[in-house]
């Protein structure tokens, strides 16, 4: 028990950080509500009771901001723990969310159903076809990293970086010909989460609950491979089984987290490291505390472009921004051979 404190404490301190971020940043924004009003709206609506507090909060705070918040949260947390087990699984630290290709992919997908709506409408086909892409960005990689020796890790990242190139080209293409509408697709891809919907939470909350559940049960056979492929099979892991089914899932709560989102980067690199500094490298401990810290880490994000800052800045741009210093930070600390962040 005393072995599990240090671990159990940082938990706690993450979960309590999470729900004060949740309750904070709903209270912030052009209509200030105090932190106390906007905790008795959450818990009238979850107990049915009616809270009592001016009826003009409780719409700003559930149907307004709330989506919002907690949309970014869970993205934040599923960008993270995706990263930690593409980091894991690869067996490098600079692997994440979009070392596959797949953010390429959700990307290529949310600019064609921008520029051609097809009768449906965008807040359903952009989000639509960009998990559409990433999913088939996903089959295209695997089948080209596939060989007679199984899937390696090498082949994988090779592989993506292609696909990802290609794609590329291909965002670029739609962006030439997409004349007066290029501003709503480049919008896009820096990330955003204004207008999010309780719908865009259920959607991304169902998909990294689910992953997150099967990242948990595959967490010790995920530790045994980072000693290497054979080492792993020597102790009874089914590596190529374990490898596929994790890359799936992590690529496809990638994908939905990005459909809902847009483009943002460095959360799935960033947060890991951090992480690991405090967790150690076992994920049955790294795992649930990544989803909590990067869910935290992209909801004060989020609330700073949201509510603080003078103009509103797409949430992709600031964690380049913000995330690419501080990893070349972090980095450059390793490479002297220091401990800690």
């Amino acid at each position: 028990m005393k072995r599990n404190r240090p671990f159990i404490l940082t938990m706690a301190a993450l979960a309590g950080m999470l729900i004060a971020g949740v309750l904070i940043s709903a209270a912030m924004g052009y209509i200030r509500i105090p932190v106390a009003d906007v905790f008795r709206i959450i818990l009238g609506r979850i107990t049915g009771a009616a809270p009592d507090v001016e009826p003009l909060r409780g719409v700003v705070v559930m149907e307004v901001r709330l989506p919002r918040v907690l949309a970014a949260a869970v993205v934040g947390a599923g960008l993270s723990v995706s990263g930690a087990v593409f980091q894991g699984l690869l067996r490098n630290p600079l692997a994440d969310p979009y070392t596959l290709g797949v953010s390429a992919g959700a990307a290529f997908g949310a600019s064609v159903a921008l520029l051609f709506p097809m009768g449906i409408a965008p807040s359903i086909a952009v989000p639509l076809l960009a998990f559409a892409g990433g999913a088939g960005t996903l089959v295209v990689v695997i089948y080209l990293s596939a060989s007679a020796g199984g899937i390696s890790s090498n082949n994988l990242i090779l592989s993506g970086i292609i696909v990802a190139a290609i794609l590329s080209a291909g965002i670029s293409l739609l962006k030439y010909i997409a004349d007066e509408q290029v501003a709503v697709i480049i919008f896009w891809l820096m990330g955003s989460f204004a207008s999010r919907t309780w719908g865009d939470v259920m959607l991304a909350g169902g998909a990294v609950g689910a992953g997150f559940a099967v990242f948990l049960f595959f967490a010790r056979d995920l530790n045994l491979m980072s000693l290497g492929t054979r080492m792993a099979a020597s102790l009874g892991v089914e590596t190529g089984r374990v490898t596929l089914i994790l890359l799936i899932t992590a690529s496809l709560v990638t994908a939905v987290c990005v459909s809902v989102s847009g483009i943002i980067g460095f959360v799935g690199l960033l947060v890991p490291h951090m992480i690991r500094g405090l967790t150690g490298p076992d994920n049955r401990r790294l795992l649930p505390a990544t989803l909590l810290a990067g869910g935290l880490l992209l909801l004060s994000a989020d609330t700073l472009t949201r509510a603080v800052l003078p103009v509103e800045v797409p949430i992709g741009v600031l964690t380049a921004l913000i995330g690419g210093p501080f990893f070349c930070y972090i980095f450059r600390r390793r490479q002297m051979g220091r401990s800690g962040f």
